[in-house]
């Protein structure tokens, strides 16, 4: 054997004898910190999905996600665009306007209090908050983008890979993960502090006035019978009904077209009256630009149809004077939540 060959002997049998490449440590879990709703001792559990608890990396992350606009198909728009918080996270709009300068078909639900409802949308579409996140992102009438597109867009930022990693554990940018976020800071979004719930603390001091309280009789009343669908400190019984806005209903089915029952026909969700004094227009299309409109219609506009909703048919409207419409709308007003509408938390993050 030549020295030349020799050597090549000595650099093969070494470096085959060479200790292999260490293994890549395997990522360390972050543990995001546990959060706990501070509710007032009316309202009922929220019940936070398994899958999903509330942590305070996770709320911020959503926050994030809920503003911004990667979250549509050219950048430009976001969730905050057509819930707004200075209109109780709505759209003061009859139909929010898409990407595409498209008009949509129905007036943006209020994005509050949505921690106790399990079916999302005038129609009930969604099964619950995370559900309802997926929705307008791929809407063409919406925000109009694709979700596989969505994600690595947001994987292209460290900001948001580091983000996700602190809500959710370990590394990993997804949709689910995505709307997960933005359901977390969207169950923070719970408004409690108007002067009804001054009222409701015995003891508080704070009392309706004189027509506050009349309102608030007639709203509770056989006669009024408001209570019936928006009952309870939610203000909302959270099922779907006819409250006969129209006959035949060829424009907009509501429920029935997630059911296909025809007993659904004309049935829509039944909205929280929580803010309803800053989240005009009113009803599924937007129809009603007034609180006394709405008070006008259900006095002497109920249209009957075979699934009018028999708490509407029983007398045909509330036919309730003037001034107890009056009375009826300063209650209604008493369930507004300034505080709400200026809660820093839900700011722009940005």
């Amino acid at each position: 054997m030549n020295k030349l060959a020799f050597i090549f002997l000595v650099v093969l049998v070494a470096w085959g004898c060479k200790d292999p490449e260490p293994a890549k440590p395997a990522e360390q879990e972050y543990q995001p910190t546990p959060v706990t709703l501070d509710l007032p001792y009316l309202f009922p559990k929220m019940v936070i999905p398994a899958d999903n608890p509330l942590t305070e990396e996770g709320i911020a992350l959503g926050r994030k996600l809920f503003y911004e606009p990667m979250l549509s198909g050219n950048g430009t728009q976001s969730c905050a665009d057509c819930h707004m918080q200075n209109s109780s996270f709505t759209d003061p709009a009859r139909f929010s306007i898409g990407i595409d300068g498209l008009s949509g078909k129905r007036n943006a639900m209020p994005v509050i209090n949505v921690g106790w409802m399990d079916k999302l949308f005038w129609d009930g579409r969604a099964n619950g908050v995370e559900d309802q996140a997926t929705f307008p992102v791929v809407d063409p009438l919406e925000m109009h983008a694709d979700w596989d597109q969505v994600v690595e867009k947001l994987k292209a930022i460290p900001s948001y890979q580091e983000l996700f990693r602190k809500a959710f554990k370990t590394s990993g940018i997804t949709k689910d993960r995505t709307v997960k976020a933005i359901a977390q800071f969207e169950r923070t979004m719970v408004s409690y502090n108007s002067k009804t719930d001054k009222v409701a603390v015995i003891g508080g001091g704070v009392f309706y006035s004189d027509l506050e309280q009349e309102g608030f009789d007639l709203f509770n009343s056989e006669r009024g019978d408001c209570f019936h669908c928006h009952s309870g400190i939610l203000f909302t019984d959270n099922l779907f009904h006819n409250n006969g806005l129209d006959e035949t209903h060829d424009g907009d089915k509501g429920l029935f077209r997630v059911t296909n029952n025809p007993a659904d026909i004309g049935k829509f969700k039944t909205p929280t009256l929580r803010n309803i004094e800053f989240t005009a227009p009113y009803m599924h299309d937007g129809r009603f630009a007034t609180l006394d409109e709405v008070l006008e219609f259900y006095a002497t506009g109920v249209k009957v149809s075979s699934t009018l909703d028999p708490l509407m048919g029983h007398q045909g409207g509330i036919d309730m004077t003037p001034h107890e419409r009056e009375a009826v709308k300063a209650y209604l007003l008493t369930l507004s939540d300034t505080t709400f509408l200026n809660n820093p938390d839900f700011f722009d993050p940005d």
